[in-house]
């Protein structure tokens, strides 16, 4: 099975972040329109506006596109919804990102949220190939403990080594350059980041197949 979903967080679809985002980044991952990419956003581009939760996975054998929507019915039945704390556009590595203006304790409802998601679909994840496993381990050196998550999790970023961050960019090297994108990202974003934004739903993505465009399937609302 070619096609990979994962579980991330968005602003509700009327919300002004998630038109910025989407504007910024050039495809409102909702439509099924895809112009082409604007300068140095490919890659966001490609994966639509967005903060991960649980990453791409191919589902595992067994599993189906059913259960998994079954299982986000359930599971975000019994989740809150809670303000999101304050966002800002900073920069992580060589990337441009919306990301929380202060660090995340592991007990914030984001946090938790994230984790949850993780945790409790892991049996609809396929184990990553060794083309999976050789690409992510490609993108930069890992530590003793990324490995470990990656064996476990099938991604190195996740639970303790997850952080919050909508992507905006693709990696600037050059600190000039950079500190440009950084300058008209924080202007353009200003208006939209003043209104709060309330975490209210889990979104389904899909990629249909390998590097086809990411698309929002469905918001799932948290009702607990």
């Amino acid at each position: 099975m070619s096609a990979r979903y994962a579980i991330y967080l968005t602003p509700p679809v009327d919300h002004p972040l998630w038109q910025a985002g989407c504007t910024w980044l050039g495809r409102d991952p909702s439509s099924d329109l895809a112009p082409s990419p604007p300068s140095r956003r490919a890659t966001p581009w490609r994966y639509g506006f967005h903060a991960t939760l649980k990453p791409p996975m191919r589902l595992a054998e067994g599993t189906s596109m059913q259960g998994l929507h079954a299982a986000l019915t359930v599971l975000s039945r019994q989740l809150q919804a809670f303000d999101m704390p304050a966002l800002e556009v900073g920069t992580l590595a060589d990337f441009i990102v919306l990301q929380t203006a202060g660090p995340l304790d592991a007990d914030h409802p984001l946090h938790r949220l994230a984790d949850t998601c993780v945790r409790d679909l892991d049996s609809f994840r396929d184990p990553p190939t060794a083309a999976d496993l050789q690409r992510l381990q490609s993108r930069r050196p890992l530590d003793v403990h990324q490995s470990e998550l990656l064996a476990r999790w099938g991604y190195p970023y996740v639970l303790d080594g997850w952080t919050f961050h909508c992507t905006l960019s693709d990696s600037v090297v050059d600190a000039g350059e950079r500190q440009v994108w950084l300058d008209l990202a924080r202007t353009f974003f200003s208006p939209a980041l003043e209104r709060p934004w309330r975490c209210d739903a889990l979104s389904l993505y899909v990629e249909p197949s390998a590097g086809a465009p990411m698309q929002l399937l469905r918001r799932y609302p948290l009702k607990g």
